[in-house]
């Protein structure tokens, strides 16, 4: 088990199986309300309440379906208000109000929650296990691209969530787009409008299942999104940890200036190649006690527009944009239909214009009189080694091979 029955772990950040890792880390609850008033059970999803997030994405599905909830959404902001009243079906639509409500109290309450725990699980600096390996299948910790999972889940929602190894969100996502796509002839109307036949691309589409689409694919981006931020600032948490109570031994002599001995100081970011060279210079014969490993806190550095593999300072950039991206995405599906490109291309306008919009005025907000940013590379860890003078070289040529940002040596 990756959490001993301690009282220092009574509240643990999280948990690590085989198919995914499920942890604490803060949130904003007005975001997440936001996603289950876009779709019941993605708040859910979002805080890895799966079993509760899976439940109400199917009740939502087959209440809305009964009901013709999107098609009245669709002939109400187009105007056709008398149509809108004919195709409701009340008696599904009653059960619907009172669930849709409790989805988004509930997903800001839970979330208030949490992030207490998240407060508590921190002050006790609790542990979390860096891998696990079962029959079926291996999770490790592991630094990855926030863009690339974002670029992943863009193409088909479910693959960046693949990427950061959130299985089961992955596959449910994977599953339902696949079937929307299908009951909605998606893919045909965008061959159609490909073409140019715009007036085809809009008769062969339901729009009972097409209007699914812009919330699924807005939820999706947000969500891997988050996820591999948290899970990157985890990984580096969890490593300094490792570094803090492996390779900083008490009787280790930092460099001072006249001394005799001989030091090799690296700098790193954190990642995987800094494990393989501290122990590959176990390997080489350096005593790990005259290795010492210190992590640097990072300091907020407010203004950093985007986040990267490497970097994060817990502004999430992308929730504003993912959201207006998905309101404005509907708002092309719903009126694509009475304009001359359809609603495929309308859509896409409506997500790139949002996400535009959110972006600028992030922007604005947290960067505009910023100087401080910071580019490039950044040292997130300082490794010293305390070398005999034949044993520099070798020292040296692994934090080369690892890829260390900087290398000095003190003679």
């Amino acid at each position: 088990m990756p959490f001993s029955s301690s009282q220092k772990d009574r509240r643990p950040l999280g948990i690590m199986n085989s198919i995914a890792t499920n942890y604490l880390h803060l949130r904003n609850p007005y975001a997440i309300a936001w996603w289950s008033a876009a779709f019941p059970g993605f708040a859910h999803l979002s805080l890895g309440s799966y079993i509760a997030g899976f439940l109400l994405f199917n009740w939502e599905v087959l209440v809305n379906y009964q009901a013709s909830v999107n098609l009245g959404i669709l002939y109400s902001f187009t105007g056709r208000f008398e149509m809108a009243k004919e195709v409701v079906n009340t008696r599904w639509l009653l059960l619907y109000a009172p669930v849709y409500i409790y989805c988004i109290w509930n997903g800001y309450q839970l979330t208030v929650d949490l992030n207490k725990l998240t407060i508590l699980a921190e002050r006790n600096k609790s542990k979390i296990a860096p891998e696990r390996i079962s029959f079926f299948e291996i999770n490790a910790l592991d630094k990855r691209a926030p863009w690339v999972s974002v670029a992943w889940t863009f193409l088909t929602p479910g693959l960046g969530h693949l990427y950061t190894h959130r299985t089961p969100t992955a596959f449910f996502l994977l599953i339902w787009w696949i079937g929307v796509c299908y009951l909605s002839h998606m893919l045909q109307s965008i061959q159609f409008t490909t073409l140019g036949m715009f007036e085809e691309a809009k008769a062969v589409l339901d729009p009972q299942w097409l209007i699914y689409m812009p919330s699924i694919l807005g939820f999706a981006l947000y969500d891997v999104y988050v996820n591999t931020i948290e899970y990157n600032r985890l990984f580096e948490r969890e490593q300094a940890n490792m570094l803090k109570n492996d390779y900083q031994d008490p009787a280790f002599k930092m460099p001072v200036y006249g001394g005799d001995g001989m030091h090799v100081v690296a700098s790193f970011e954190h990642s995987l190649h800094l494990e393989l060279a501290v122990t590959d210079l176990v390997e080489k014969g350096i005593e790990q006690n005259r290795i010492c490993a210190v992590p640097l806190k990072t300091m907020k550095k407010e203004g950093q527009l985007f986040d990267s593999i490497h970097r994060s300072d817990g502004e999430s950039m992308f929730d504003l944009p993912s959201i207006l991206g998905t309101i404005l995405m509907t708002f092309g599906v719903l009126w694509g239909f009475m304009w001359k490109w359809g609603p495929v291309i309308w859509g896409l306008i409506g997500l790139f214009a949002g996400g535009a919009i959110g972006f600028a005025f992030k922007y604005f907000l947290y960067i505009r009189n910023n100087k401080n940013i910071i580019k490039g590379k950044v040292t997130e860890v300082f490794v010293v080694v305390d070398c005999k003078p034949d044993e520099v070289k070798i020292v040296e040529d692994v934090f080369c091979r690892h890829l260390a940002i900087g290398i000095g040596v003190k003679k």
